[in-house]
Parts: structure tokens; sequence; C-alpha cells
């Protein structure tokens, strides 16, 4: 009797094993016959139908680029609750709205945009874009709230609409950076520093309690200037004096009443929810009975693939830490892999149909070493005879800048933040973590005086370096940095002795950046397009662009899904606010090389 309830057992398990094993073949296969068919990343545009508006969510992350999302278990209506959305993926509905005939108009749902302020001056660029050649109009409209985000959005709409019970907030731009020294301290642990650079803050947070003197000074230029950018940018929206958006910052906009917003012309209209649809039905020129058809920006996006024939102009994105996480065990890396990345870059210069290059950087640095690799790699494609610009996204610093520095022509935003030309090492030292709180005790033999230099365990050093070693290390970063001022002042055809005035290791935004010799123009990614096209000898029209590297919707990436995440996704989720410390000691611990990489910076 107990056998066969044995083999029942077994024959079920057995039974629904195979059945589960075909189901998910079964979805694999039939969602790579529909991918081949789509091509490797092809945006799903849904058909558009007539007097429809283009709704854009705010509660929703902006990145570089829109990724395949044709995952196994969204093919089967399984979706994540969070929005995303490429940046490329946006600008290119927005402007395609402009040209719909279908379309009537943009709502901007706000609900709390995640984004950068050089991200956001692009999407506003095209916003303003639509409005000024469709003639068509824009209605922001905030249910629970309107964030500082979505408000330097939502300024240029026609109308802005709030719930009755719902809020505004500009409260300014504000830095904040956690500093580690007395916890490193409490556990045992010191860091010696090695670094080029009074304003390369990079390493304050491990060293200090609060932020030094040089670094106050360039953070409150910086912040001073881009903060100026977006109040001057909603002033303008609203016909306001920027010094009542400043007066209105100081006062807390949050705690004021719908009817003081109104009045202060912060608002034009308070209105629930079902009110507005009613409103949009009114502009849409639809009866109130009538469904509202909207749009969303996958559906007006076309995206440029890889490999078009004939003229092509290669857009490279180049978007992370150089090297980031390649040493980290467990921690997924979004960042630049610099020999793919090299790799990428010199088989373009040899492609025939490659006319020239931009290079979209939005990247903090990184590796120094790998910096170094993707610089030779640019100067390749240089000496192919192809022109080449640089397009600097939100962050284009150190290491980031670093790789741009030889570029033909460098194009950023005026919130931009670039520069931080400098470089430094951190070596942590674990002696009285092991020693006088765990009673570890190294001891050993060598064959030479430094034989033993570096001995660690668990990523943190056996002893501090001696004062030989800390000259040999420090002379080491000094020729680092050397050779990073030279690259820039080659690249710039400047002196060493002028970039050396600027460097220091110190950041500056991008409107800063043209003054100093950093950057050439002012522009977004398609104006360095538009250049580099120019300079290849090209008018519009007659060429395409490809957009690098590949993103192809393959296995892997379809089984990345909410049932499917990765080691990092779980370790944020259940680590919450305490994941970025988590990283950066991660960080600390693995990192091998010398690095030029600018400071952790949040704007709130």
């Amino acid at each position: 009797m107990f056998k066969k309830f044995i083999l029942i057992v077994c024959g079920s398990f057995v039974g629904c094993f195979l059945a589960f094993t075909f189901f998910l073949l079964s979805a694999i296969v039939s969602s790579i016959a529909f991918l081949k068919t789509a091509g490797s990343f092809t945006t799903f545009n849904s058909v558009v139908q007539g007097k429809s508006v283009l709704k854009i969510d705010l509660d929703a992350t902006i990145e570089e680029r829109a990724k395949p999302t044709m995952d196994m278990f969204s093919y089967m209506g399984v979706t994540s609750q969070s929005t995303t959305y490429g940046l490329d993926e946006l600008l290119s509905a927005i402007n395609n709205a402009a040209n719909n005939s279908n379309i009537e108009g943009i709502l901007l749902q706000c609900g709390g945009i995640s984004a950068s302020p050089a991200t956001l001056q692009e999407v506003r660029r095209a916003l303003a874009h639509f409005k000024q050649e469709s003639g068509k109009w824009i209605v922001a409209y905030g249910n629970m709230g309107i964030a500082q985000a979505d408000y330097y959005l939502a300024s240029l709409a026609d109308s802005i609409l709030i719930n009755p019970v719902a809020s505004v907030d500009i409260h300014g731009l504000a830095s904040v950076s956690p500093y580690y020294k007395d916890l490193l301290d409490n556990v045992g642990v010191d860091v010696q520093v090695l670094r080029v650079g009074t304003f390369k803050s990079a390493v304050e947070p491990y060293i200090l309690n609060s932020m030094s003197d040089a670094n106050r000074l360039q953070q409150e230029q910086y912040i001073g200037s881009i903060w100026a950018d977006l109040r001057d940018s909603i002033a303008a929206g609203r016909g306001m004096d920027p010094a009542a958006i400043d007066s209105l910052a100081n006062g807390l906009l949050l705690s004021k009443q719908p009817e003081e917003l109104l009045k202060d012309n912060i608002i034009d209209g308070i209105c629930y929810f079902d009110s507005l649809r009613t409103l949009l039905k009114d502009r849409v020129g639809i009866d109130a009975d009538d469904d509202l058809h909207v749009a969303t920006p996958a559906d007006l996006a076309t995206l440029p693939t890889n490999g078009n024939s004939g003229n092509e102009i290669a857009v490279v994105y180049a978007v992370g830490e150089i090297d980031g996480a390649i040493s980290i065990p467990g921690m997924k890396n979004d960042g630049i892999d610099s020999e793919e990345l090299t790799d990428l870059i010199i088989d373009l210069a040899k492609d025939d149909h490659v006319k020239g290059m931009v290079l979209r950087v939005n990247s903090p640095g990184g590796s120094a070493h790998g910096s170094e690799q993707i610089w030779s790699a640019v100067q390749k494609f240089k000496q192919s005879g192809k022109p080449i610009a640089v397009s600097m996204g939100d962050y284009t610093a150190s290491g980031g800048y670093y790789i741009s520095c030889a570029a033909d022509r460098i194009f950023a935003e005026p919130t931009t933040i670039t520069g931080s030309i400098g470089i430094f090492g951190l070596i942590p030292n674990g002696q009285k973590l092991f020693e006088n709180k765990l009673g570890i005790h190294f001891d050993g033999v060598k064959s030479n005086e430094n034989a033993d230099a570096g001995a660690s365990i668990l990523g943190l050093a056996a002893k501090p370096l001696t004062p030989t070693q800390v000259a040999a290390m420090q002379n080491y970063v000094n020729n680092g940095y050397e050779l990073f001022v030279k690259r820039c002042a080659d690249g710039r055809n400047v002196s060493t002795d002028s970039i050396k005035m600027i460097a220091e290791g110190r950041v500056w935004d991008g409107k800063t950046a043209i003054t100093i010799g950093l950057v050439d123009q002012l522009g977004d990614l398609q104006d360095a397009i538009a250049w580099t096209a120019k300079q290849a000898g090209f008018d519009e029209g007659d060429y395409g662009t490809g957009s690098y590297p590949t993103l192809s919707t393959d296995i892997p990436m379809m089984l990345q899904s909410p049932y499917f995440s990765s080691t990092t996704d779980k370790l944020k989720q259940d680590m919450g606010l305490f994941y970025e410390s988590y990283e950066n000691l991660q960080r600390i611990l693995h990192r091998h090389h010398i690095l030029c990489l600018m400071p952790e910076v949040t704007l709130q």
C-alpha cells in the first residue's frame, strides 16, 4: 500500500514537472518566434485612434534608453507595477505626437518623476517644441500632488490642475551626503586615502564627518547655477518673476491650500479626476458619454535600431560607472564595461556604413585604467577620419570626462554636471577590527621589505601601508593625474597648466563649463547628431542613425521579470534606504584600481 502511495506521489510530481517544463518551453518558443518577426529591438506601436490624448505618467523613472519589455511574462499579460521610460522613447513619442493628426494634446499625469535636471531639461524642451510646432495643448494634472520635478515640466502647460486635496511642492535644490568616518572608527576600520585634487571630494565620506570647505564651495556654485536655470524656466512658463519663485520655495509651498495656489498663479484650476475626464473630452471635441482614447509613449515612439544601411551616424551610449561592479560578487553591472565599449568603438571605426559617431555619455567615471582604454578607442575612431561628438547627459564627470575630452565637439545641457578632473585611491585598513574586536592576528615571513604590501582579508588590508608604501602609491596616483590632465589638454587644444587651473577634482555645471573651456556648446543629443552629420557632409534626411550597444531580447533578458529578479533587485527591495550605504561599502572593499570618479550627488 505504501509502495503504491509512493508511486502515485512520484507520478504526480513527474507529471507536474513535465507540464511546467512544457509550459515554460512553449512560452519561450512563442516569444522567440514573435521577437524574430519584430527584430532585435522594435517599438511595438499600437494603432492610435482619432481624437486621442498622449498620456505621460510622471509616476516613473527616466533612463537613457528604452529597454526591451517583451519578457516571457509580459507576453502573457503579467507586467511590473513600476513605470520606466527611456529618454529616447519619451522624446520620440513627444516629437511624433506633434505630427500625428490623431493626437489632440498631451496630458502630464503628475506623480513624482525620478530624473536628474539635465534629463528633465531635454523632456521640457521637447514639450515646448511640441506646443510651438503643432499648436496643440498640454494639460498637467496632480491627483495626489505635484512634486518639484513634475512642476518643472508642468510649468509650460496650458493648464495646471490639481485635486481639491492635492498640493504643489517647490523647495529648491539640496545635496545631502552621508559621512561614514565615525561608523568606520567604531568598527575599527581606517581608510588610507591617496588622491590628487583639493576638490576631489569622493573620498570625504570615509575620512570626515562633514564636508570640507572646498567641497562646500563647489557644491554651492553648481547647485546654485542649476537651481537658477530650473527656477527661471518655471518662472518663464508661468509668467512670473524668478524672485517670486524663490519666495514661494522659501515659504514651503507644500503647506499651501489649493485656493492659495490658484491665487498665487501656481495652478490654473481645481478639480476631481472625473471632472478632468470631462475637461479633456471637451478639449478633444467628443461628447461627455464617449470614451476618451488615450495613447502611451510606447504607442508613438519610433526608435532607431542597429546597423542602418547607407550613411549612418552611430549613437553609442556610455552609461553608468566605468568598470564599477565587475569584481563585486552578486552585484549587477549596469555600468560601462570598458573592454566591450572599446571593442565596439573600434569596430564602428572600421564599418564603412558608419560615417560619424556621437558618444552619449552619462557617467560619473570609475576605473582610471578603463577610462584610458576607452579614450584610446575614441582616438582610433578620430584617426579613421570620421567626425565624433560627445553628448553629455546628467553626469559626465571624472572618468566620464576622460572618455569625452578627445571628441571633436562636446555638447552639454546647462544642468549637466561635468569636470571633476582628479584621481584617487582608497585603501581600507582593518587591523583594529581584526586585532581589537575580532581577536585575529597576522604573522608571516617575506623575502623582501614590501612583499606583504596589500595582504588582506575580506577586502580589508591586514595592516596600514608604511610611509614608503604610501609615497610609492601616491606617486602612482600623481602619474595617473598627470596623464588625465594631459589627455584633457590635448583634447581641448590647451596647455596642461590651463587645465590644472580648473581641475583639482572640481565639479562644474554645464553652463559654467562652457566659459572655462570644458564644453563647446549647449545642446542635446539631437544637436550633437546634427552637427556630426554636417561634419560628415550630410544634410538632414540624407543619413540614418543607429543605437549601440545592441539591446537584444534574448532568453536571459526574458527571464528578468518580477518572478526572476536579480540579487541586486532583491537587496534593494529588502534593505530599502540602507542599500546605498551597503553598496558603497561593497565598492570600497572590492575596488582594486585607481579611480577617476566624482562623488555621489543626490539633488532633491
